[in-house]
């Protein structure tokens, strides 16, 4: 199996910062793209950042300039800088990535179990 562990949520005063931390582990032949989406109460989930294999990077507009996504390869490990932080990033924050277990077979996609970050004075 595969699992994904985030840390690093939690409470952080408006304007602040946080740094989220997603760590892939179990049976893995290559990670290719790797992600983070939130989900606030009553909403649905949407993407917050993602970053390929490659390295390139797209983030939902309400976080550009202000979030930014990196990955180490060595680790399987995808991380969220949050700077800037206002009340609508409140929510739970999910890890996500696009995991090949074996040479011979497809990719799958896994979820991480979540976050909660609060944004509140």
């Amino acid at each position: 199996q595969v699992q994904l562990v985030e840390s690093g949520g939690g409470l952080v005063q408006p304007g602040g910062s946080l740094r989220l931390s997603c760590a892939a582990s179990g049976t893995i032949f290559r990670i290719y793209g790797m992600g983070w989406y939130r989900q606030a109460p009553t909403k649905q989930r949407e993407l917050v950042a993602r970053i390929t294999s490659g390295g390139n990077t797209n983030y939902a507009d309400p976080v550009k300039g202000r979030f930014t996504i990196s990955r180490d390869y060595a680790k399987n490990t995808v991380y969220l800088q949050m700077n800037s932080v206002n009340s609508e990033d409140t929510a739970i924050y999910y890890c996500n990535a696009d995991v090949q277990r074996y040479a011979w077979g497809s990719s799958g996609s896994y979820w991480g179990q979540g976050t909660q970050v609060t944004v509140s004075s």
